[in-house]
């Protein structure tokens, strides 16, 4: 009986022994999927628009469910920019700050392992991220967002993950170009440092505690010429190909910030490759490595083999469950967007505003000028297409006037400044026409010169929130001039003479007054730091918030172009008006 036992318990424990070694060896599949640049879309719902969507959190959890079902391991990582965008964000940012915050009780429930944080997340201040931080149950990396008092990453610079038996490293990086647009008191205590050099400076730390992958999530946009690659200075917006060129070590790095979608296999400076993926935004898509590895070891690393796919969100429905869990939050959300704050007594559109005065933007010149008693007001259509109808104003028309969440500025320019800085706008803007047949609008052409039509529309060559137009000044704009010499001030609104060699008030947002755009420094010539010497004042609180306000107070608006400047010669911009208004609109004016 006792041979027998023994015999029995040698044979139980070569089992044990086999299915160990069977199960150490065996082929492991996992997945690491990248939701980025949200900008709050976490709804099947435009709270903005008031329309239903196909895409939102709500579908990318439908198919992150079907995943985790099939993977040995599945990693859900986020690269920043979701807390700017939408009322869904923007409400319990700003609005219910007592409650825990909306879009952490969703990536919290959604299961998230960790995320980067991203320009516009900093964007909303000290109290919302510092709040979110607290309030997630993942890490909020950035090892390049320097506390200035410590020298330490301010939020985490990596993380370890450890799931069945693979070991994965995450590390996170913003774009260090931040001072760049954003007002110092939303970072204050915080340097951003070159992205370059700081992978440099964590990859060993990293390496050394010997992960079997390790992944980048970088909230920077993947830019891969020549000379992007050797560029390594702190301003570089998008130096995720940088980081990839100059850094081995990294297996995939998952890109952000430029909106783009991305799926390559890039070779760096050792001759390794490194997977990259960059999701788009807004929901509408996802980025997925996939990952087996296998039992083999070279130089005591794991091997695998990477895959990459983007996944498109509309292909799945909003998650049942998702949707049932967040109805609470959708209703409040509804009624916040749907209260009604004024009254408005005719319909303005943005679509006016490329071919001279528009009551749309005419509307925040009033209100900048009003707030900050400036002499002149500088702003642009935030949003390419959009429309505020007749009759009850609501708080959601107002994220169709006022997209981002901008303070305003009181800044000084001279004379001369001004004038520079509508000739850089508007350089940006109108070709220069040799006749009526031209093109007006600087739009996207291809090599026969014609415009490049998609869906059949043309598009601007360049983003419309830097058309700036004036307020308070009474100008024109001569297209059949050269660029830098076509903007011709006539005198103030109010009849004072206008002066090049006198300073002046102007009300700007923060965006371009911390130098967004170009608009003060390449047009006006001022160091970028001299920027904060030409500051008076800043409001505390974003510019839609002071645009509510005032609506709210006067009850009623009656919405009117201010016709205080022009294009000319006028029987080219009617002909320009005619064939363009189509081209970009599919419509005749």
């Amino acid at each position: 009986m006792k041979i027998k036992s023994l015999s029995l318990l040698v044979i139980n424990c070569l089992l044990i022994t086999l299915l160990v070694s069977c199960y150490g060896s065996r082929k492991k599949s996992i997945s690491i999927i990248e939701t980025t640049d949200i900008h709050g879309v976490i709804l099947p719902y435009d709270f903005t628009e008031k329309e239903k969507l196909h895409v939102s959190m709500a579908s990318s959890y439908d198919y992150i469910k079907k995943v985790r079902e099939k993977k040995d391991v599945t990693l859900l990582l986020d690269n920043g920019d979701n807390l700017q965008g939408q009322p869904e964000v923007y409400y319990y940012n700003f609005i219910d700050t007592v409650q825990p915050h909306f879009l952490s009780e969703v990536m919290n429930y959604m299961g998230y392992d960790a995320g980067t944080v991203g320009n516009h997340d900093i964007e909303t201040g000290h109290a919302v991220y510092d709040r979110l931080v607290k309030e997630y149950n993942f890490p909020l990396l950035a090892a390049n967002a320097v506390n200035i008092k410590t020298g330490k990453p301010y939020f985490n610079p990596y993380r370890i993950i450890e799931k069945d038996g693979i070991k994965i490293a995450v590390f996170g990086l913003v774009t260090p170009a931040i001072p760049n647009w954003l007002p110092s008191e939303l970072y204050s205590g915080i340097e951003f440092k070159d992205m370059v050099e700081t992978a440099r400076q964590w990859m060993p730390v990293i390496l050394n505690e010997k992960p079997d992958l390790v992944v980048g999530l970088f909230h920077s946009g993947w830019d891969r010429s020549e000379g992007n690659l050797k560029q390594t200075n702190n301003l570089n917006e998008n130096g995720s190909a940088a980081v990839a060129f100059n850094v081995p070590g990294f297996d995939i790095i998952f890109n952000g910030h430029d909106h783009k979608v991305a799926n390559e296999k890039f070779v760096n400076s050792t001759g390794d490759t490194v997977l990259i993926l960059n999701g788009g935004s807004r929901s509408e898509k996802l980025a997925e490595a996939d990952i087996t590895f296998t039992s083999k070891k070279i130089k005591g690393k794991r091997q695998m083999k990477i895959t990459g796919q983007i996944v498109n969100v509309a292909d799945f429905k909003p998650d049942s469950a998702f949707i049932e869990r967040f109805a609470p939050q959708y209703k409040i959300i509804d009624e916040y967007v749907n209260r009604v704050i004024g009254n408005s007594s005719a319909t303005v559109t943005s679509r006016d505003a490329y071919f001279g005065p528009s009551a749309f933007i005419d509307m925040i010149h009033t209100i900048q000028l009003e707030i900050t008693g400036a002499d002149i007001s500088f702003a642009a259509p935030l949003s390419f297409d959009v429309q505020i109808n007749k009759g009850p104003i609501t708080v959601g028309d107002m994220f169709k006037l006022y997209r981002f969440e901008n303070m305003l500025y009181t800044m000084t320019l001279s004379g001369d400044e001004v004038q520079k800085y509508l000739e850089y706008s508007y350089s940006g803007w109108l070709n220069t026409m040799k006749g009526p047949a031209d093109l007006m609008l600087k739009l996207r052409t291809g090599k026969d010169g014609k415009p490049v039509m998609t869906n059949g529309k043309a598009w601007l060559k360049n983003q419309p929130y830097n058309f700036d137009s004036a307020a308070g000044i009474n100008y024109s704009v001569d297209v059949s001039k050269p660029e830098g010499d076509r903007i011709t001030i006539t005198g103030f609104t109010d009849g004072r003479p206008f002066e090049k060699n006198k300073m002046y008030k102007v009300a700007v947002n923060s965006y371009r007054g911390n130098g967004g755009g170009g608009h003060f420094t390449e047009g006006a010539g001022i160091a970028k730091d001299e920027l904060r010497k030409r500051l008076i004042s800043s409001t505390d609180r974003d510019l839609r918030f002071y645009i509510l306000k005032s609506i709210e107070e006067k009850k009623s608006i009656n919405p009117k172009p201010l016709n205080n400047w022009k294009i000319i010669p006028e029987k080219w911009v009617k002909a320009a008006i005619s064939s363009e208004y189509a081209l970009l609109f599919g419509i005749n004016k």
